[in-house]
């Protein structure tokens, strides 16, 4: 991927902030979901907001892009309008599978989510992919994005599952993973990003983790949860020991995806910005420690799944063309 940030927008973390904010993210009006609510595997709930193509009679079923967002995102954040634009006009149908406690309704299990929840994605996926079916058994193509926290969730799914994920998936894309999750997490947890991003983050994950302790009374140890002052404290605190971990370091380690890249066998683009913020450029994997199905696309700028181009204020279109682009080549749509 060939990115140069506009001149007005230099630095990572402007490449963040302003395309998060302030970039035009659609053509026209923002998408109109039409929203299911499915029961998950453990009796919880999982929201899926969809868009579906208008087809003629007769035609093939579409494509179907499906994204999972990232650390207290949805179907509203701005990188999943502008994907659902952009599938829009390739006429794809299109799907956001929100994470537990993500789609403005508080889930009911004793459970949140996490970086490495490869058997939440694995049973979406499959779901997804029986929709694709057809009267004969075949499937319809099904693509699918991870952003950020859903990127690496996914390339975890694509290791463990190996040759398997091709019976799910086409092609997939992981857009700003922190593939390294203790990499990602004491960058954040330093200097401007502790101060702006981690406060960010907090304000919306603690009271969600409030809400679950007065769900579950005793789950953990309330005065400890607000006086957390960073992610590793809240995963510490939160999300370890309710999704199997033993504590943050624990979690950070066994949730990874890039010790899984090898494993990988459904073709996958991943792509990060070597300025972004979340995300240190030195814990980027390098072709000797990906599989051969796996495409690097390392642009010097862009920041976190900003890419913001064109004249002031700019839109956040690019990317998720370019990686709409790929994703058809590598899943041989026409």
């Amino acid at each position: 991927m060939k990115y140069e940030a506009p001149w007005w927008l230099p630095g990572g973390h402007a490449q963040t902030i302003w395309p998060a904010l302030w970039a035009r993210r659609t053509l026209g009006p923002p998408p109109a979901y039409v929203r299911e609510r499915w029961l998950a595997p453990d009796g919880d709930f999982v929201d899926v907001d969809f868009l579906w193509p208008c087809a003629a009679a007769g035609a093939a079923p579409a494509p179907l892009l499906v994204l999972f967002h990232g650390l207290e995102g949805s179907s509203r954040s701005h990188y999943a309008q502008a994907f659902a634009s952009v599938a829009c006009e390739r006429g794809w149908g299109f799907a956001v599978p929100h994470f537990r406690g993500c789609s403005g309704e508080i889930n009911r299990a004793p459970r949140a989510y996490h970086s490495g929840d490869h058997e939440e994605i694995d049973w979406i996926l499959r779901r997804l992919a029986g929709l694709q079916r057809t009267g004969g058994g075949a499937r319809a193509p099904l693509l699918a994005v991870g952003v950020s926290l859903g990127g690496n969730a996914l390339m975890r799914w694509a290791g463990e599952q190996g040759g398997s994920a091709l019976a799910s998936a086409d092609a997939i894309a992981s857009v700003c993973a922190p593939l390294d999750l203790a990499a990602g997490g004491h960058a954040i947890g330093r200097g401007f990003n502790r101060q702006v991003y981690t406060r960010m983050f907090l304000r919306t994950m603690v009271p969600k983790a409030l809400a679950k302790l007065a769900q579950y009374p005793g789950l953990f140890d309330r005065a400890a949860l607000l006086a957390a002052r960073d992610l590793h404290a809240f995963d510490d605190l939160f999300t370890a020991p309710l999704h199997g971990f033993r504590d943050a370091d624990d979690y950070w380690r066994r949730a990874s995806a890039k010790p899984l890249l090898p494993a990988v066998r459904v073709p996958a683009l991943l792509v990060n910005a070597r300025n972004d913020p979340f995300v240190p450029g030195a814990s980027l994997p390098c072709d000797g420690e990906v599989a051969p199905a796996v495409t690097l696309w390392q642009p010097a700028h862009g920041g976190h799944v900003g890419f913001a181009q064109g004249g002031w204020p700019g839109h956040v279109r690019a990317l998720p063309e370019a990686v709409a682009a790929w994703l058809a080549d590598h899943a041989a749509l026409g």
